[in-house]
């Protein structure tokens, strides 16, 4: 097996369930301003915004587009007379408080960091992802973290990675490894850098053919095993 030393995790459907963290902070967000969420609204605002981040990961647009223009345009779609831009700001501070681990990660992190250095790479809103790391006090465990609204570029951008790299400082690619759960972001960030990738795939979603992906678990406790 081949040893590593600095692994890079995403946050996100890694590390901490963001589909929980979602799910609270829209439910209290809505219900903050009297809006009835109703199931097509949840699945319009779905389609929204994961056009949104497909478009951001793409380079088509920034990170302040996606958020100022998700509930903006259900509101505009569903005649909804509320100011999107506010609720947007009201629903990051909601997601802040989304202190949800998927499961494993904490035990993972607490063997890993004694042994390798650990960064977090991720495309979250950076006010939000830190005090989400903060709350559930994994912030502890890495030697940096690298939030794509800091830094101006965006996984799976070559130009984002090369900021880590450089302010990692005198890394092996050779002996990194990226470990996330998103093919268009992490997986394919990894490959675009040349570095080794290991997609957690807790759904077991069919490995895609085109993808030379290097190592795939479906638990993090496997990720003991490969290193």
């Amino acid at each position: 097996m081949k040893k590593y030393k600095y692994l890079l995790f995403d946050v996100d459907g890694t590390l901490l369930d963001f589909n929980k963290a979602e799910e609270q902070a829209l439910i209290n967000t809505f219900q903050k301003y009297n809006i009835v969420l109703t199931e097509q609204m949840n699945q319009r605002y779905e389609q929204i915004n994961k056009q949104l981040w497909k478009d951001f990961e793409n380079g088509l647009i920034d990170k302040k587009t996606i958020v100022y223009t998700r509930f903006v345009q259900l509101f505009q779609e569903f005649g909804i007379d509320e100011d999107g831009i506010a609720f947007e700001d009201d629903y990051q501070d909601a997601l802040g408080e989304g202190y949800f681990l998927l499961p494993h990660a904490r035990d993972i992190l607490e063997k890993l960091y004694q042994k390798y250095p650990l960064y977090v790479v991720t495309n979250g809103v950076s006010k939000t992802q830190y005090s989400r790391l903060k709350g559930t006090r994994i912030d502890q465990y890495f030697q940096d973290i690298f939030v794509s609204e800091d830094i101006g570029y965006q996984k799976p951008t070559r130009e984002y990675f090369d900021y880590c790299f450089k302010k990692m400082k005198n890394i092996d690619l050779d002996q990194t490894l990226i470990i996330g759960d998103s093919l268009s972001s992490d997986i394919q960030g990894g490959i675009n850098v040349g570095i080794d990738t290991c997609w957690y795939n807790p759904h077991c979603i069919e490995e895609p053919q085109d993808m030379n992906i290097t190592y795939i678990i479906h638990d993090l406790k496997e990720l003991l095993d490969l290193l």
